[in-house]
């Protein structure tokens, strides 16, 4: 791939986006992770206001660390970038504490992780909403399109996604092109919703690059590994049970003449 013209094109794109939209610049959250990193200094390289939000919620401490160290360095790199951090975690817990008790723990924990997300997102359409802005989306095209890994009305709650169609391992040659800080580009990723250590392929059951090669599979399944196999097994159950969150929004159409 040819990085430097990938990042210009992504980057005069965003800038057509932005003037056919009618809007002043782009709102982003920054998590510490590659995506927002890549996707946060894409939208400052294209000169436009751009703010970064810090949104934690009960957020471990290195990745906290990590978004304040990225957007110290955007700050001192781009003129057109500010920030902001609103710490929502007392709203998550009082939302929390309002919710009905449910028996299966794990489904409830796991709901809650999406509504972490799912507050992120009104939290960047809120300034979004002050400033005239565009939300700018950070999935990239394995958890966008691939395995759906990502909350539906949260994190792929956006107006624009400027690295949806680059493979994570892509995300990452952007990322050093662009200069984003070692700390971050050398950080195992994660979606830091439930407050641990665990990774991605600690919830997935592959690393991004297995899901890469399974994204991209199109051979005999005689002719691949055990391990192969789990890892093309892993990526077609994700996909399948997210396409709800890939397709469109279904419509039901009403007859003509029953509106006759």
């Amino acid at each position: 791939m040819d990085t430097q013209k990938t990042i210009n094109h992504i980057t005069d794109w965003m800038k057509n986006y932005l003037k056919e939209s009618q809007q002043n610049g782009f709102v982003i959250g920054v998590s510490g992770g590659i995506d927002s990193a890549v996707t946060s200094t894409l939208c400052a390289t294209t000169g436009k206001p751009t703010l970064c939000v810090e949104l934690p919620i009960h957020q471990h401490k290195s990745e906290v660390s990590r978004a304040r160290k990225h957007i110290d360095h955007l700050e001192g790199r781009f003129g057109n970038v500010t920030s902001v951090k609103v710490d929502l975690s007392n709203t998550f817990d009082t939302f929390k504490s309002s919710l009905p008790e449910i028996e299966n723990k794990d489904v409830q924990d796991f709901s809650l992780a999406n509504a972490r997300a799912r507050l992120r997102m009104t939290t960047l359409y809120y300034f979004a909403g002050i400033h005239g802005y565009l939300v700018a989306g950070t999935g990239n095209k394995v958890e966008d399109f691939g395995v759906g890994f990502y909350t539906k009305y949260g994190d792929g709650g956006v107006d624009l996604s400027p690295i949806a169609d680059l493979m994570k391992s892509e995300v990452y040659e952007l990322a050093k092109c662009l200069s984003v800080i070692d700390e971050i580009q050398d950080a195992e990723p994660t979606d830091g919703l439930h407050g641990d250590h665990r990774t991605d392929e600690d919830q997935i059951g592959a690393s991004y690059d297995e899901l890469e090669w399974a994204m991209e599979f199109n051979g005999e399944i005689s002719d691949i590994s055990d391990r192969q196999q789990e890892v093309l097994k892993i990526y077609n159950s994700y996909n399948k049970a997210n396409q709800h969150k890939m397709q469109p929004i279904p419509i039901c159409e009403i007859p003509d003449e029953y509106k006759a």
